[in-house]
């Protein structure tokens, strides 16, 4: 799975049997190139190394011009928004007990990440879609809110203690280890997903 770090939407995914050098270059290819916001950082977890990662970090993604990060050692919760994005699916109700097949595990997650990425209302984003803040929608929607909290303010000043209440806005930068580091610098326009230093984090 790759998540953008920033938006949390869920670029890409991939369930298979096994692990083989070229199922990691298939998704970076496949998913990176279609993507409308390419990362300059791909970030992944010190795990030990799987059969793939040796072709899947060095040559597709340098080939695309991305590079890669690590967590910091012995640091467990150095991913966490990956691990919140898997806490989220499973804690799902129709999250089965197991899969029955990889046909099974597949079908269910072409259901689960469309979900993810364009219903969920992500409560680290300010209560918006993934999709909606990968796809620069959020200052519509924020403007939107402000209409409806205005309105509700001037009808009833007294329930908001006389103070008119502004809509909450998503964070203006995100990182994964440095968050001083140059892929996490924003735009002028904090609502504007793109800028130049995409992080994406990979599973």
């Amino acid at each position: 799975m790759i998540l953008d770090v920033f938006s949390r939407h869920v670029v890409g995914w991939m369930v298979a049997t096994r692990e083989c050098a070229t199922l990691g270059p298939t998704v970076h290819r496949r998913d990176l190139r279609q993507a409308p916001h390419r990362p300059r950082t791909t970030h992944r977890a010190r795990r030990p190394r799987p059969k793939h990662d040796l072709q899947a970090g060095r040559l597709p993604a340098r080939r695309l011009g991305v590079t890669k990060s690590h967590s910091r050692p012995y640091v467990s919760d150095d991913n966490p928004f990956s691990e919140a994005q898997i806490k989220t699916l499973k804690y799902r109700p129709d999250f089965p007990e197991r899969f029955g097949s990889i046909e099974h595990a597949r079908a269910h997650c072409r259901g689960l990440f469309p979900w993810y990425n364009a219903e969920h209302r992500h409560s680290g984003i300010a209560l918006i879609t993934p999709e909606d803040v990968h796809y620069g929608r959020t200052t519509a929607i924020l403007e939107a809110r402000a209409a409806t909290l205005d309105a509700a303010f001037a009808t009833n000043p007294t329930r908001f203690k006389g103070r008119p209440p502004t809509p909450q806005r998503p964070p203006r930068r995100s990182g994964s280890t440095r968050p001083s580091c140059a892929h996490t610098t924003p735009t002028s326009d904090p609502s504007n997903t793109h800028f130049p230093g995409r992080l994406s984090q990979i599973n």
